[in-house]
């Protein structure tokens, strides 16, 4: 089978972002054996896999796992279930979403765990179903963080797919929210999907306009993957209680904390979320709701996933980095 492998082992022990210049610096194409399900596994037919930030750290080895040389990249797709090993056989012949735990989508055949699949309805097209689970659970379960409280909350990056996702759903929640973007030309979109104050970061006034929007809204969840000197100086303009979860290191740099004092007297928290542990920790029936609840909302109309770019499988070391530096939406790649 044809695969996108990876060129290198383990962990560069650098942190440079989810940006690549040449992706054959990283990637080659190869032919692989077919693989084989043991127990618990399936092996899927590519239909199309999604690249997420997520992708491009791991491939340069700045992501929280090894690297395998000679291994397929890619983490999330869709596709046929074609062979399926002991205890997975209900899965046979069903088309899932799927994330392959330790890459692999990049591939004509995947081989993934049948725990990590996720049977796709009908009215689910390839594209929502490629997508399915690394954004949509990532924004159910961080913006659940603010309905807990009852919070607005503050999305950095919030052009981005899995931003859109959360605003969406923080408008249908009843939560407000300040969306932070880099360019004032996606600033009118986000109003339309639901966000209470759009803010440029980059703008002259964007200090001011921030803690003229956090002293009316009072959010205390940050929502961050960006991960940089702003985004202490939002944190730090936050209320009383207000927590700082960072997804995401889309900066590159970590920023310097100057307002220390702010966690011991003002009860301010910051911490980091990954999604695969909270896939490890919460409870089957709490998942398969909001696994049921992704698919609905793709399924209607209320999320849809923002295709910036489509490349072939085939065509991914040539193609990858070209189609990487449209950041409004997700890059899909189709066998």
């Amino acid at each position: 089978m044809f695969a996108v492998i990876l060129k290198e082992d383990g962990y560069s022990g650098r942190a440079t972002g989810p940006r690549i210049e040449n992706a054959a610096d990283w990637l080659e194409a190869a032919e692989l054996p077919v693989p084989e399900a043991g127990a618990g596994q399936v092996v899927i037919k590519l239909k199309a896999a999604s690249v997420n930030p997520s992708d491009l750290h791991f491939i340069k080895g700045e992501n929280g796992q090894p690297r395998v040389k000679g291994a397929a990249a890619g983490f999330e797709g869709c596709g046929e279930v074609v062979e399926a090993g002991a205890g997975a056989e209900a899965l046979l012949g069903k088309r899932v979403a799927f994330v392959a735990a330790a890459a692999g989508a990049w591939a004509e055949f995947v081989l993934c765990e049948a725990m990590n699949c996720i049977p796709l309805r009908d009215d689910i097209s390839d594209a929502d179903g490629a997508a399915q689970i690394v954004n949509p659970l990532t924004a159910m379960a961080m913006v659940d963080i603010a309905a807990q409280g009852k919070s607005a909350l503050v999305i950095s990056a919030a052009a981005s797919q899995l931003g859109k996702l959360m605003i969406g759903l923080a408008r249908d929640l009843g939560l407000e929210t300040i969306a932070l973007v880099r360019r004032a030309d996606a600033m009118a979109s986000l109003k339309a999907l639901g966000a209470t104050e759009v803010l440029d970061v980059t703008s002259a006034d964007f200090t001011d306009n921030f803690t003229k929007a956090s002293r009316a809204l009072k959010p205390r969840v940050f929502l961050d993957a960006v991960a940089d000197q702003t985004s202490e100086q939002v944190f730090a303009n936050m209320p009383n209680g207000a927590r700082w979860v960072i997804y995401g290191n889309l900066a590159g740099t970590p920023p310097t904390l100057t307002q220390l004092g702010q966690l011991i007297f003002m009860d301010k928290q910051i911490e980091g979320f990954w999604l695969t542990k909270w896939m490890r920790t919460t409870p089957p029936a709490d998942q398969m709701r909001v696994v049921g609840e992704v698919q609905a909302r793709f399924a209607d109309g209320r999320w849809r996933t923002d295709i910036s770019a489509r490349i072939k499988l085939r065509d991914v070391v040539s193609g990858l980095a070209e189609a990487t530096r449209k950041t409004d939406g997700k890059v899909l790649i189709e066998v």
